[in-house]
This record gives C-alpha cells, sequence and structure tokens, in this order.
C-alpha cells in the first residue's frame, strides 16, 4: 500500500484510478484497508477543494418539477392558487412553513433543502 496525501487535482486522479483498480476488494485484504484509505482522502479533498453548494429551495422544487414532469398547476395543492405559486416560481414570494411542510409531504423534497438560505427565497413563518 503505497498512500499518500492529495494535494492538487492531478493527486486526486491518480487516487481515482487507483481507486477503480482495488474497488472491488474484499473485506479484510490489504487492498481493501486502501480503499476505506484513499476513499477518505478523496473525501476530504473533494470536501475542501470543490464543495458542492446547497441547492435554493427554488431549485429544488423546479428541480422535482423536471424529475416528476411537473406543470405549475401541480403545485397548487402544495403551495396554493395559481397566483401563489407563480409568485414562488418566480423568487417574488418566501415559502411558508406551511408550504414547505405539504411541498416535503406531497412531493418528498428534503426539508433541508426547502429550508437552505438563498438570495431569492427566505423562509417565513405562516
Amino acid at each position: 500500500m503505497d498512500i499518500k496525501p492529495i494535494r492538487n487535482d492531478a493527486d486526486l486522479q491518480d487516487a481515482f484510478k487507483r481507486l477503480e483498480l482495488i474497488f472491488q476488494a474484499e473485506a479484510g485484504t490489504p487492498e481493501f484497508d486502501e480503499m476505506e484509505v484513499l476513499t477518505t482522502l478523496i473525501e476530504v479533498y473533494e470536501n475542501k477543494h470543490h464543495p458542492i453548494e446547497v441547492a435554493s429551495p427554488l431549485d429544488a422544487i423546479k428541480f422535482r418539477m423536471e424529475q416528476q414532469a411537473l406543470s405549475p398547476k401541480d403545485l397548487e395543492a402544495c403551495i396554493g392558487p395559481s397566483g401563489r405559486v407563480s409568485e414562488v416560481l418566480n423568487g417574488k414570494r418566501a415559502l411558508s412553513l406551511r408550504m414547505i411542510r405539504n411541498l416535503h409531504d406531497g412531493l418528498n423534497i428534503p426539508c433541508e433543502s426547502l429550508m437552505s438560505t438563498s438570495p431569492v427565497l427566505s423562509v417565513r413563518s405562516g
């Protein structure tokens, strides 16, 4: 096992190449141990240098609409009348806690996504 720190993207690519070779290693083998260490190193490097931003509530709603081929009319059961749906989808209305609950329960959008802070939408009670 020749493991070294991942300091740049070239090191990252080398780690991925090695991980690809040993990914199916059986538990209890040196290759399995190496795979676990490499996975941890890759995760730490990527979290530090290539973090994934949390989606805004609006992005989460639009993503779910795209996934399930939903129209704005389909959101009325969760958000309210068509005018309110339009305001939410255009970033002009913040999500209320009731809307968040309805979107979570009705469309299985994670609450964390719906409650994340965003410059476009902010959560308000009501």
